[in-house]
């Protein structure tokens, strides 16, 4: 494919004024110099032309490698073509050649004026240049025009002086030809497929680097490969990342010939270089000092000086670090590298860096990996960059590299990229390794697989590492770890043999058999037969051989027991704090404080636990699968949900600084799914709660408690949306379920006095009745505001009438003393008072209660609750549900400082640590800041505070 020259206007008129002088009797010598494939050898053709036609005689040579050993050879080959002068024979000496070759271009010029196109002169002998340095100074006598071209371009192994650098200016004239601009490049493209959108043609510049050479090529290449269809957006479908997928290979071609042209050093570091940046993070994930200040992308780990390219491309080739730093420099300048966002060179485009490494050995490119990792340790950098280097050097591994490999994977699992991780460790694994170091590793990388949702792989890797030789201790943590998985995968029963086999194994350490015992008791419940059997036998053994359950056994069943409706919230934490006082195992201290996280917040008692959550999830090993992990990180969703702050829990469910629980390989919704879905619902953005609901197939879920929250949550979208049908399904299957399991306690799913509201609205009274009935005996076991004050105040909207309004009454009094994170159910409560009030005919009472509730509800950013009391206050016959205040002005000082750091990227912890506050404050303030910029997001709050 060939086309029009373009920005050679300048050239074009020097030679064609040098043209008109040699006419005219005044000759002169013109040298176009650039880098290789910026068409030299074009212009120096279409010059060679426009002089035939303006009457010149024009004779040609081009200079090869091959004839740099025959002294004027090149001259010979320019002169010699006529077959009068063949007596001048290459045998004689070099001065009186020389004067033959002078005397014959004297009786050219004599004849007619001529043009002499000398090609390539930088492959010509040295006499040659002699030659044509000394016509020089004597050619501006004659009709004589030599036009000569020469590439010019930054070497790693400098190159001999030009033809014009030892001659004096006003004798020679270079003129230097550059890469394409890109409007220009672009153009080309555009010819060639005209329906190619702008980001398309973009690609296909940066990659040829505007070398029309390369571009060429690559248009030639591109004919018979996908691209633009017509109309398509932005020129879709993408340029393709790979010379594979290019025929017939003119792009890879010349991207050879131009490797081969600079010179075996360079092209040596310009294949390193490609083969280094394989190792580098994404362009888009590099570092930067971007604006304001803000912090590198989490996946970019900063490399440090000791990474710079041109030490380690100097280190792998043995270049001078000097030359390379320079050839970086005109290779960015020439537009074949570009600076990412940190000011590293990198290739401008992928398909460049392929063609750049095509047929380079791989044995080569692992060893340039080597070297790179080897000075890249030498000089103190970060673990991370360094083990993306050996990932692609496989094989005669130094001694460090293990150390180095494993460090890295820590920072990855640290900064929440698992995938990461799992690289790095398969990577050590190919290492010669001791079996009980092996069965760590295996561990470790079984656990980080079921993090990405790679359950058969997990499963696996924890099987293998459970089969080697090791420590008791580490047998335990890899057997609870591989029972985790198989219970998140469906496949309790055997986990169970697993563990019991486990636990038989165990007779001389009775401690370590009891926390493996522990974690059977705990998985067991996601199979309710084999559930019920092992909570019997639980029981049973604390009842006449405590010492056999431990205190981690001892808890699970006060969890049982709490959520069987047997035990009171006041005795349940008695027992709990009794047992946390106890001295416990390390092993089974995360079963302990993970169990009393979650009775505590049944119980109400938020702050405590919200310390046993965080001192838990300090505790816990962040690359170890262990199932309190998942049920840590649920209780600390279900915290935020008690304290109704809906919107700092879709921050922490949906947001970038989410914390990455150990729980990809399950096949459903999570309890922290369940939760956001409610808290979705409770902020009023319904639609976006039903897609989040639909992206779940419940018929391919594993049944299990999780399970069983989501249905709930479904159930409440459902009745929120006005499908009261829908939901009394989700939420009698959801009881079903939990009664299956022996849940029967409402602190978990309060699922009768949701289905009796249900079953209010589709008329069966009888029916809400007994449901709310039973739910208000079952609360007064477990006997928290919360609890008993929900079931009073849907008993009371289904009673109705005077007995209603006493049983909302009594609703209200048991709520309002309660602690500040029962506010929602105060809400509800009040709004059903305020109905009943209205229904006996005690209006202006009435509007007291539902004016409380509007403004409760707004403070906590409940949107769907604020609406619900707002119509039952205009159906009282109020005008306005609240005067409100929005807008930034609407700020209290700590809100406007609070809500400035969260757009500033801060996140919810660093900017409690920053002002010294509790991060429950800091939630706070962020939900009433919410509310009064009436924004749902935290992407919003900057524009929202722009106003």
């Amino acid at each position: 494919m060939s086309g029009a020259l373009r920005e050679r206007d300048d050239g074009h008129a020097l030679i064609a004024a040098a043209t008109e002088r040699a006419r005219a009797g005044t000759g002169g010598l013109l040298v176009l110099r650039g880098p290789t494939g910026t068409g030299r050898t074009a212009l120096l053709e279409a010059a060679a032309e426009h002089a035939a036609a303006r009457g010149l005689r024009v004779l040609r040579v081009r200079c090869s490698a091959e004839d740099a050993s025959v002294p004027l050879a090149s001259v010979e080959h320019l002169l010699s073509v006529t077959p009068e002068f063949t007596h001048l024979a290459p045998g004689r000496d070099h001065c009186a050649r020389a004067a033959g070759l002078w005397q014959l271009l004297r009786s050219y010029a004599a004849e007619n004026p001529l043009f002499l196109a000398v090609d390539d002169l930088h492959l010509a002998d040295d006499a040659t240049h002699r030659w044509l340095r000394e016509a020089a100074r004597r050619i501006d006598r004659l009709p004589v025009l030599v036009v000569a071209t020469e590439r010019g371009q930054y070497d790693i192994e400098p190159r001999p002086a030009g033809l014009a650098q030892p001659l004096p200016p006003p004798l020679v004239r270079t003129h230097a030809l550059a890469p394409l601009g890109e409007a220009a490049a672009a153009e080309l493209v555009q010819e060639a497929f005209p329906s190619a959108g702008p980001e398309w043609a973009s690609a296909c510049v940066r990659a040829a680097a505007g070398n029309p050479l390369l571009l060429h090529a690559l248009l030639d290449d591109l004919v018979g490969a996908p691209r633009p269809a017509p109309g398509a957006p932005d020129g879709s479908p993408t340029l393709p990342e790979s010379c594979a997928a290019l025929y017939p290979g003119s792009y890879p071609a010349a991207v050879s010939w131009w490797l081969e042209s600079a010179g075996p050093a360079t092209a040596e570091v310009a294949r390193c270089l490609a083969a280094l940046e394989q190792a580098w993070p994404p362009e888009s994930d590099a570092p930067a000092a971007r604006a304001g200040g803000s912090r590198p992308h989490p996946g970019a780990p900063v490399e440090g000086a000791g990474s710079d390219p041109a030490l380690l491309l100097a280190e792998a080739t043995g270049a001078d670090p000097v030359r390379v730093d320079g050839w970086l420099a005109a290779m960015t300048r020439l537009g074949l590298l570009r600076p990412d966002a940190g000011g590293r060179a990198r290739y401008a485009h992928p398909l460049l860096r392929d063609a750049v490494l095509t047929g380079w050995p791989e044995t080569r490119r692992r060893a340039a990996h080597r070297a790179a990792a080897r000075a890249m340790l030498r000089r103190g950098v970060r673990a991370e960059p360094i083990a993306r280097h050996l990932l692609l050097a496989p094989g005669d591994t130094p001694s460090w590299a293990l150390r180095v490999l494993r460090d890295a994977s820590a920072v990855a699992v640290h900064d929440a990229r698992p995938d990461d991780a799992v690289a790095y460790l398969c990577r050590a694994l190919d290492e010669p390794l001791p079996d009980g170091l092996r069965q760590r590793l295996l561990t470790e990388l079984g656990s980080l697989h079921y993090t990405v949702g790679d359950a058969p792989a997990a499963i696996a890797r924890l099987a293998e590492a459970h089969h080697l030789p090791a420590e008791p201790r580490y047998r335990v943590r890899t057997v609870v770890a591989l029972g985790t998985a198989l219970a998140g995968h469906g496949e309790i029963r055997t986990a169970m043999e697993v563990l019991h086999r486990t636990q038989g194994q165990l007779s001389d350490d009775p401690g370590l058999a009891r926390t493996v015992q522990t974690a059977a008791a705990l998985l067991a419940h996601e199979d309710p037969a084999t559930g019920r059997r092992i909570h019997q036998w639980l029981y049973e053994a604390a009842q006449y051989s405590p010492e056999l359950v431990g205190t981690a056994g001892q808890a699970l069943l006060v969890r049982y027991a709490a959520t069987g409706a047997l035990i009171s919230a006041q005795e349940a934490m008695a027992r709990i704090r009794d047992l946390l006082a106890r001295p416990t195992d390390p092993l089974a201290e995360p079963f302990l404080v993970g169990t009393a996280a979650a009775v505590a917040q049944w119980a109400d008692e938020l702050d405590e636990a919200d310390r046993l959550v965080e001192h838990g999830l300090a505790r816990q090993h962040p690359a170890q699968l262990h199932p309190m992990h998942q049920a840590l990180l649920n209780t600390r969703a279900d915290i935020a949900a008690s304290r109704g702050d809906a919107v700092g829990l879709l921050d922490a469910h949906f947001g970038t600084d989410a914390p990455d629980a150990l729980a990809g390989g399950r096949p459903g919704p999570s309890n922290r799914d369940a939760t956001a879905l409610l808290a979705l619902v409770h902020t009023g953005r319904i639609d976006e709660a039903q897609s989040f609901a639909a992206a779940f197939d419940l018929r391919e879920a594993t049944e299990n408690l999780e399970l069983n929250r989501f249905l709930y949550a479904r159930g409440a979208l459902r009745a929120t949306a006005g499908d009261p049908t829908g939901a009394l399904h989700d939420f009698l299957e959801c009881g079903r379920r939990q009664s299956a399991r022996d849940v029967l306690s409402p602190i978990v799913t309060p699922w009768r006095t949701a289905a009796a509201q249900c079953r209010l609205a589709l008329g069966g009274g009888r029916d809400a009745l007994t449901l709310a009935t039973e739910e208000l005996r079952l609360a007064r076991v477990w006997n928290t505001p919360r609890t008993v004050g929900r079931a009073l105040r849907v008993l009371a909207t289904v009673t109705g009438g005077r007995r209603g309004l006493e049983l909302a009454e009594e609703a209200v009094v048991t709520l309002r003393p309660a602690p500040a994170d029962t506010g929602m159910e105060l809400v509800r409560a009040l709004v059903a008072q305020g109905r009943l009030l209205h229904a006996t005919g005690e209006r202006s009472h009435a509007r007291d209660c539902l004016r409380e509730a509007v403004e409760l509800a707004e403070g906590k950013g409940a949107v769907s609750m604020a609406a619900m009391a707002g119509q039952a206050l205009r159906q009282s016959g109020a005008r306005s549900p609240v005067a409100e205040r929005t807008g930034p002005g609407a700020l209290t000082g700590s809100e406007r400082r609070i809500a400035d750091l969260a757009a500033d990227g801060l996140t919810n912890p660093e900017i409690a640590d920053l002002l010294h506050l509790a991060r429950r404050t800091v939630e706070t303030h962020l939900t009433s800041a919410y509310r009064k910029l009436r924004i749902r997001r935290r992407a919003e709050l900057a524009d929202a505070l722009a106003k």
